[in-house]
């Protein structure tokens, strides 16, 4: 009889732990589960290890126009362009700056500043202080442009600037004939002017860059009386025939091009179809427009011979790196011919 007393004992015993373990395990399940928030102590762990993109950079002479090309003792400007910092988060663009040690002594580091310049027709965000040229040879030399984050992330990009010191010269002067006779002046006919080198175009018309542009040509009469006193000359003006373009003037070596009662010029482009301007490397070609009569009397004759233009030039035009124009001389090449 004792064995079932024993037997119900136990049954008791386990039926309590039973009870026990149903009661404490979902409390220790929603002890572990739950979760102690404190919205004020966030760790965010993000460094920023991008650095800053340099999308262009470029030399340019303080006079503007061409770029890349500077002359010793010439004026310059660095140009950047620098892209926002894509770090995450952004720590923000510390610096911009430019080695240009070889163009300009000791200028290793020269500070870029935040801004809206314009280089040869290109906008860019950077610009440094202008900078002087000094003891350079001739020839490429490099230059390099380095951005740097707030993180300390930096990025170098290279560039190179040519350096030119010879003044550019007048080289040559010819016409052709694109008219109906050979030795009279007429529409379709050209005059070339060539450089000893390519020059800035704008130092010739403000603004312009080579291609076509309109402008006035001007065949003036030296002569009186219809008498070729002495030799014609042709000079080119703005289209608004105002002011005659740094060219200089063009001596065509014979007085019976033109002919006036009391001289006077010609004019070709400024009524009826316009002359035109254009340049291709170091040559300036313009190209004939209408003929009309500046003056009362006077108007185009055929030469009645042969003989050679002289081209005087201007000392305002510059080449790309800034060197201003010789004013020698220079006398058409090969045989005395009739122009136009």
């Amino acid at each position: 009889m004792g064995r079932p007393r024993r037997t119900a004992a136990a049954t008791a015993i386990l039926a309590t732990v039973a009870v026990v373990a149903l009661v404490a395990i979902p409390a220790a399940i929603a002890a572990f589960g739950a979760r102690t928030q404190n919205e004020g102590d966030t760790i965010t762990a993000a460094p920023d290890f991008t650095p800053p993109a340099i999308t262009a950079t470029v030399v340019a002479k303080n006079q503007g126009g061409v770029t890349g090309f500077v002359h010793n003792g010439g004026a310059y400007f660095v140009y950047a362009n620098v892209s926002p910092d894509t770090g995450n988060p952004a720590s923000g663009l510390a610096t911009v700056k430019a080695n240009v040690g070889e163009l300009t002594s000791g200028q290793t580091g020269a500070a870029l500043a935040a801004g809206s310049y314009t280089a040869g027709g290109v906008s860019y965000g950077y610009r440094s202080a202008e900078l002087t040229a000094n003891s350079v040879v001739e020839g490429s030399h490099p230059y390099s442009v380095t951005a740097t984050d707030n993180a300390g992330n930096a990025r170098t990009v290279e560039g190179t600037a040519t350096v030119d010191n010879l003044a550019p010269k007048a080289s040559d002067v010819q016409t052709a004939n694109g008219g109906t006779t050979v030795g009279l002046a007429e529409e379709k006919d050209t005059v070339t002017f060539t450089f000893s080198e390519p020059i800035d175009p704008q130092s010739i018309l403000a603004g312009w860059n080579g291609t076509a542009t309109n402008v006035v040509v001007r065949l003036v009469d030296n002569g009186l009386l219809g008498l070729p006193l002495a030799n014609d000359e042709l000079f080119v003006y703005n289209a608004g025939n105002t002011a005659a373009l740094p060219l200089g003037g063009v001596n065509l070596g014979r007085g019976d091009y033109v002919a006036g009662l009391l001289g006077g010029a010609i004019y070709f482009g400024a009524t009826g179809t316009k002359s035109t301007m254009t340049m291709s490397g170091s040559a300036i070609t313009v190209t004939f427009g209408t003929e009309s009569a500046g003056s009362l009397l006077v108007g185009p004759t055929t030469a009645a011979g042969t003989g050679s233009m002289v081209w005087s030039p201007e000392g305002a035009p510059y080449d790309r790196a800034g060197n201003a124009m010789s004013t020698a001389t220079a006398t058409e090449s090969g045989a005395a011919d009739k122009e136009f």
